[in-house]
């Protein structure tokens, strides 16, 4: 019988996982346990995706603000200037919150209209009825205020971002300028955290170029573990998201180490060679919100090597139109399954549309999408059929 179904993907239920709990065991058993249940054979090159929160919540990997109260202050002697944090209560809330409490006084600057990952701060349309240049204007508090209001909500959180990071304040330390040019921090203050995401080594290396004197990034704040903290030695605060109002759960570190063994484990107990990736958000951009998902430094710290690199894929719909249009239905799906056979030969245009994304970005938002946020219970997803083709049997 003809082959009828490509890619499947499955959300798989876990238990409740705690600080300690042997994540490799349960990733394993749950997923041989929904194969029985669901009458699904485990085969070679199937996916496993394990959300990293699973990760990070079995190595306890969370802080406190004491613990980033202390490592500011390890880190930075005098007023700080603060550069490029997405608009988040969920994301960088926290982490202001503990800045506050160092007592030192902090010079804000947010980029305008939007953020890196594309939450407005302001209606663009407003922005250019006004005559605002994002590009060379920079605004403080009080001329935001007066140009924009004091109603200046999220149109989906309803929170107004300005408000909720100046009430952070603590004895009025945190001074908020609008700026999309990052040296304009400089006039305040030559020590300056990083905060922005996907850009930040080049923010960084602008700052020193110009005069900076103490450039640091979120991922170089809590690399160690500080009176017994979680921490993450290659992204620090990137990646952390809410536990509590006074704590973080941090991405998770040695990901690359529960990957491997996860994969060997899977070998021992069912002779198929599975791989295996941790992934957080996915790289993909809401289109009613203009909302850019990723606000964790990768979307995947750790996978097996059999998911390096990007798809080597030919695009169907070219061929269909070009070369098989004048063919009957049997011979056209003998040619196309011989050009699948054979094509690492074939010429570019074959391949034209496919975007090159990284297979791990691809996965990842797949991942994502099937997991939620939300209270479907599937911090695990299992995937089958990913790297089959129109010719595969």
């Amino acid at each position: 019988m003809a082959r009828t179904v490509g890619t499947t993907v499955r959300g798989i239920r876990a238990p409740i996982v705690k600080k300690g709990d042997d994540i490799v065991n349960i990733v394993v058993n749950s997923i041989i346990e929904s194969s029985e249940a669901e009458n699904y054979a485990i085969k070679d090159r199937d996916i496993i995706g394990i959300t990293e929160s699973l990760i990070a919540r079995a190595q306890g990997n969370y802080a406190g603000v004491e613990e980033i109260v202390e490592d500011i202050n390890n880190n930075f002697k005098k007023d700080v200037g603060i550069v490029f944090p997405i608009l988040s209560r969920n994301r960088f809330s926290i982490i202001l919150k503990a800045i506050a409490m160092t007592g030192k006084k902090i010079y804000l600057v947010l980029n305008y209209p939007c953020d890196e990952v594309g939450n407005c701060l302001m209606d663009k349309d407003k922005m250019y009825d006004l005559e605002i240049n994002p590009y060379t204007d920079n605004l403080n508090e009080n001329e935001y205020r007066n140009l924009f209001g004091y109603n200046v909500a999220h149109p989906f959180t309803g929170v107004d971002y300005v408000k909720m990071y100046k009430e952070l304040a603590i004895n009025d330390n945190i001074k908020i300028y609008l700026s999309n040019d990052p040296l304009s921090v400089l006039e305040y203050s030559k020590d300056v955290l990083v905060a922005n995401i996907h850009e930040r080594e080049r923010t960084k290396e602008l700052l020193k170029k110009a005069g900076g004197e103490n450039i640091l990034g979120l991922d170089n704040i809590l690399t160690k573990s500080i009176n017994g903290s979680g921490y993450n030695p290659e992204y620090g605060l990137l990646g952390s998201n809410m536990a509590t109002e006074t704590k973080l759960k941090l991405f998770p570190r040695d990901s690359q180490s529960y990957v491997e063994d996860i994969q060997n484990k899977m070998r021992e107990i069912t002779g198929k060679e599975v791989e295996v990736m941790i992934y957080g958000d996915g790289a993909f951009k809401d289109p009613a919100g203009k909302i850019w998902e990723l606000a964790d430094p990768v979307v995947s710290p750790g996978y097996t090597k059999g998911l390096q690199g990007t798809p080597n894929e030919l695009k169907l719909k070219y061929l269909a139109d070009n070369e098989l249009d004048s063919l009957d239905k049997e011979k056209a799906e003998e040619m196309l399954k011989e050009k699948i056979r054979h094509k690492d030969s074939l010429e570019k245009a074959a391949s034209l549309g496919t975007t090159p994304r990284k297979i791990t970005d691809l996965l990842g938002s797949l991942c994502d999408l099937t997991s939620g946020s939300g209270d479907k219970g599937t911090p695990i997803v299992y995937i089958q059929g990913y790297f089959d083709n129109y010719a595969t049997e």
